[in-house]
């Protein structure tokens, strides 16, 4: 996972962190493991991040950060935009979202971390990331999903049904092994990839369609 003008330990650090993070929890976590796997000592996690908390925090702003990359071709609402050119940019996100979630290496760790995050209703990655990332990420597929739709941006039917495309492919990940065995498939590489697009890009042509009416 890519974090912009970062000192390479800080990357190995946050790598770590995140996967082990994941996999145990924040608590269960080792600062000595994080540590041996991105190949530094353990003082190194003090003088970077300030101590495992901050190291948390920067795997919530990378995550953050790889997402933004990831949903770049969203445009700038200003003014109108037309409804086949927001729905062509609808699917073009669609698709970005799928090759990163379903083939990209970086994407199950960050899954797993904010998946571990979700489920603690104390954890201060959800404030960390609610700001930076989710409020304005589905604030924008929201105003698209209007633009294409002609219904109001912020109605509550528009951030259910965003709320809703986004989580059929967060199943994709997040499912995998159920999805993998009942399908038949070895592992997601860029055939499978391009079936869970074809279906994804289906459900949206459904749903905006079904909007209209």
């Amino acid at each position: 996972m890519v974090i912009m003008d970062a000192h390479p330990t800080r990357i190995s650090l946050v790598h770590a962190a995140m996967q082990q993070f994941g996999r145990s929890g924040f608590e269960a976590a080792s600062t000595r493991t994080i540590a041996a796997r991105a190949g530094t000592n353990i003082s190194s996690i003090a003088y970077h991040f300030g101590g495992k908390d901050g190291l948390r925090l920067a795997c919530a702003d990378a995550v953050a950060g790889r997402i933004a990359q990831v949903a770049r071709p969203l445009p700038v609402l200003q003014g109108d935009l037309d409804p086949r050119s927001a729905r062509l940019a609808l699917r073009r996100l669609m698709r970005r979202i799928v090759t990163f979630l379903i083939i990209s290496p970086e994407a199950s760790d960050a899954v797993a971390f904010v998946l571990r995050e979700l489920a603690q209703p104390d954890s201060p990655v959800l404030d960390r990331l609610y700001p930076t990332l989710v409020e304005p990420r589905h604030r924008a597929l929201c105003a698209l999903w209007s633009a294409a739709t002609g219904q109001p941006a912020e109605s509550e039917d528009v951030k259910l049904a965003v709320f809703s495309l986004v989580g059929q492919v967060i199943y994709f990940r997040v499912a995998a092994p159920i999805v993998q065995r009942r399908m038949g498939w070895q592992r997601y590489s860029r055939p499978e990839a391009r079936a869970i697009t074809r279906r994804m890009l289906a459900n949206l042509d459904r749903m905006i369609g079904g909007a209209d009416g």
